[in-house]
C-alpha cells in the first residue's frame, strides 16, 4: 500500500501539470492562446501549428477554401465557416491564397 505522502506527491504533481497546461497549450510563434482558446495565423511558408497539444497542418488554399488537417483529420473551411477537426473545433476568420487565419478551441 502506497504511503500518504506518495499520494500527496502525486496530487502535487498533477495539480502543477494543470497549472502549466495552459501555457504549454500553444508553442509556436504564429499562434496566441486565451485559456482554451487559440487563434493562429498559417501560410504557406509557416504551415504547422502546435495548438491545444494537437498539431494543426495547413494544406493550401483552393477556391476560396483552407485544407486543414490535425492528426488523421482532414477538412476544409471557407471564410466564417466552423468545422471539427479531430478533437478541435476551427474557424476560419480569414482565407487567402496563400494563408489562413483561424480561432480553435477544444471540442
Amino acid at each position: 500500500m502506497a504511503s500518504p505522502l506518495t499520494f500527496r506527491t502525486a496530487g502535487l504533481t498533477a495539480a502543477a501539470a494543470l497549472l502549466v497546461l495552459p501555457l504549454a497549450a500553444c508553442s509556436s510563434s504564429n499562434v496566441d492562446c486565451s485559456g482554451n482558446s487559440c487563434t493562429a495565423t498559417l501560410t504557406v511558408n509557416d504551415a504547422n501549428a502546435e495548438i491545444l497539444g494537437n498539431t494543426l497542418a495547413f494544406g493550401g488554399v483552393e477556391n476560396g477554401r483552407a485544407t486543414l488537417s490535425v492528426g488523421d483529420a482532414s477538412v476544409s473551411c471557407a471564410q466564417g465557416e466552423e468545422v471539427a477537426a479531430g478533437p478541435l473545433t476551427l474557424t476560419c476568420t480569414t482565407v487567402t491564397e496563400e494563408s489562413v487565419e483561424l480561432t480553435a478551441g477544444l471540442g
